[in-house]
């Protein structure tokens, strides 16, 4: 369902699988300085939100999710993966349990597979799930925002900022009243500070063999001391006996370029040229307010961290995410 504040005066929309929502609203970068200053709010109401109620709900969730979930304290939010058979990431999900539900937002479109799984999944457990999609919009408020937040509305609080899980029905309301909050903010400026601080998403920093050790998303997603899920098996091995065969990075990228790599555009060593051997390739690009042009790449494991690297074109200089 698209978003009723793409009628907003200026609002572009974005494209993929965000088309719901809008990129920007007339000026990246001033978009980008509000939300770095702690000011304004992102629309992410184009994003899966499912719940889980029933008083198994934590300790049935803990078998499933890459997560540590069956004691999780009222109101901390947490992140958890579910994986294939294999250990490759099929679900990404931000939650938060307010004493009663269990509340998680995950990627645009993919709430249908999720709660299908889930179903399959209930067996004797108490557990009730739902696909709330139609009923509640993700609003994000960035990291210093010191906004209130509207009456009984669930809140997930991280480091990078605040998930509301907002009435859908106020959604328009709420992007009015911009003397509390600030205008609001599209998805690429949102996007530009995600890649700033290194946060892989499903669908873009993925492809169907990636695992969690990848993308460095073991402690933050996947809990090491508890197992009993899906793909345990292959998180255990690689931790215990490997290393993973891909690691995500930072770039800079030239930025007398015009043009940014788009995801997928594949990475060659600087010193072999464009028509070299295949090392990795762009999972997204970004036009960043101080930074410039930067990505998050997939590169081999054995790529040396100092390498210059050059993506189609575009030269482009590493920083180290995961360690090889």
């Amino acid at each position: 369902m698209k978003s009723p504040l793409l009628s907003l005066p200026g609002a572009v929309p974005a494209e993929g699988v965000d088309e719901a929502v809008a990129a920007h609203y007339g000026d990246l970068f001033r978009e980008q300085r509000a939300l770095a200053g702690g000011t304004g709010f992102v629309d992410l109401s184009h994003r899966g939100v499912v719940t889980v109620t029933g008083e198994d709900r934590l300790s049935w969730l803990h078998l499933l999710l890459t997560q540590h979930v069956t004691d999780l304290p009222a109101g901390r939010a947490t992140e958890a993966l579910i994986l294939s058979a294999h250990g490759h990431i099929e679900h990404a999900l931000y939650l938060v349990d307010d004493g009663e539900t269990v509340w998680m937002h995950a990627e645009p479109g993919t709430q249908e597979a999720l709660i299908a799984y889930l179903e399959s999944m209930k067996f004797f457990y108490r557990v009730e799930v739902a696909d709330r999609t139609a009923d509640f919009a993700v609003v994000h408020l960035p990291a210093g925002s010191i906004t209130e937040v509207p009456q009984g509305v669930v809140v997930r609080e991280t480091p990078y900022g605040r998930d509301l899980f907002l009435p859908r029905a106020d959604l328009e309301s709420y992007a009015a009243d911009t003397e509390k909050h600030g205008p609001a903010a599209g998805l690429l400026a949102y996007e530009a500070l995600r890649v700033e601080n290194h946060q892989p998403r499903l669908g873009f920093e993925t492809d169907h063999r990636t695992i969690p050790h990848e993308l460095g998303w073991i402690g933050s997603a996947v809990h090491l001391q508890k197992g009993c899920y899906r793909g345990q098996e292959t998180v255990a091995r690689v931790q215990n006996l490997g290393k993973p065969p891909r690691r995500l990075v930072f770039l800079h990228l030239d930025g007398s370029e015009v043009h940014l790599p788009p995801h997928g555009t594949e990475l060659h060593l600087a010193a072999d040229g464009p028509d070299g051997r295949t090392i990795g390739f762009i999972t997204t690009s970004v036009r960043h307010h101080e930074l410039g042009p930067i990505a998050l790449a997939l590169v081999k494991r054995n790529v040396p961290v100092d390498a210059p690297l050059v993506a189609d074109t575009t030269a482009a200089a590493q920083e180290v995410v995961v360690e090889p």
